[in-house]
């Protein structure tokens, strides 16, 4: 049975879920699946004694976190030797206004940042959370969604992501494994 391990950074969730979803479809395909939120990875934890990783992250202001790029680039050694993806979240990847080339090129900064390249890659599209943000974030996010002919309803959240797509995002990292 295939040890997978995935690490995620998330600021209001929708990256953790995402991931939760990865690892579901991993262990219907037979994996042994660890997920952990990178800015609380348990102590001792050693990407190089799993089969493979998947690293996922969002996206906020054009940056991906900063402890995930020290975490990832502490480990790219060991990440470099096994099977690896990467998924990168955000609603440059889709939903009103996506600039899918933005979203990529927010993914291949990360990559080249930390000095590790995954076999797999993909960008998600990602939410906005209006109510899990406070009122400046907020207020910015309605302006930047407005722009670009979004929804600026703060009443309510509103979800892109292409499930199936995450899903087949698993199913490949799953044959890559298999192959491996």
């Amino acid at each position: 049975m295939p040890r997978t391990l995935i690490l995620y950074a998330t600021t209001e969730g929708h990256t953790a879920r995402i991931a939760e979803r990865i690892a579901q479809v991993l262990r219907e395909r037979g994996h042994a699946v660890e997920a952990h939120p990178a800015d609380a990875t348990p102590v001792g934890l050693n990407p190089a004694a799993y089969d493979g990783v998947i690293v996922g992250a969002s996206i906020h202001y054009g940056r991906h976190p900063g402890y995930l790029r020290a975490l990832v680039r502490g480990h790219r050694t060991a990440l470099a030797k096994q099977p690896g993806a990467f998924f990168s979240v955000s609603l440059s990847a889709g939903g009103p206004g996506a600039k899918p080339e933005a979203a990529r090129r927010y993914l291949e900064t990360f990559l080249r940042q930390v000095g590790w390249r995954p076999q797999q890659t993909a960008t998600v599209a990602g939410a906005l959370q209006y109510s899990k943000y406070g009122v400046f974030k907020r207020l910015l996010m309605r302006m930047f969604v407005g722009v670009t002919g979004g929804d600026t309803d703060t009443s309510r959240d509103y979800e892109y992501t292409d499930w199936d797509a995450v899903e087949r995002f698993a199913d490949a990292f799953a044959r890559r494994m298999k192959q491996a």
